[in-house]
């Protein structure tokens, strides 16, 4: 089966980061945990892009386990920012290029400051989305990092 190439797969090819496809069938709405099992990997192993805005009017972007929540205080904490609130889903294809439930952390139409959740640290590989609803994409969170100028706190509940 060949995979059409999304613009975070690009990315990494250019940057020549190694990563794997995982193709799953998006019929309805999937929630994270669903993909995971779709896919055939632990939840634990899968997490979820977010963008949210800071008080400053700052655009953010965090990387969490799509079985945790985004603690606010915490994400505000990790970026300098008083507070933080969700952008409206309305926002996110302008902001990103992407849509919702296909939302990368790479190859975004900006560059915006990218917080991984601490529990990937240590993880030897995690699975992001590829770009499109039906693709993710898995790679080591220490070449995510690199690629795309981010770093690690602890920003779930």
């Amino acid at each position: 089966m060949v995979i059409p190439k999304t613009n975070a797969m690009r990315m990494l090819d250019r940057a020549r980061i190694p990563f794997e496809a995982h193709v799953y069938g998006a019929g309805g709405f999937m929630d994270g945990p669903s993909v995971a099992a779709a896919i055939g990997t632990p939840p634990s192993m899968v997490y979820k892009t977010l963008v949210a805005r800071g008080a400053g009017g700052g655009v953010y972007v965090f990387v969490i386990p799509v079985e945790k929540e985004l603690d606010l205080k915490a994400a505000a904490r990790a970026v300098s920012e008083k507070s933080a609130a969700m952008v409206h889903v309305s926002e996110i294809t302008p902001l990103t290029g992407y849509v919702k439930g296909g939302c990368s952390p790479i190859g975004m139409k900006k560059p915006y400051p990218t917080v991984l959740d601490l529990s990937a640290k240590d993880l030897p590989r995690i699975i992001v989305s590829g770009g499109k609803i039906g693709l993710q994409i898995g790679l080591s969170p220490g070449d995510l990092c690199r690629l795309i100028g981010a770093g690690f706190a602890p920003v779930t509940v």
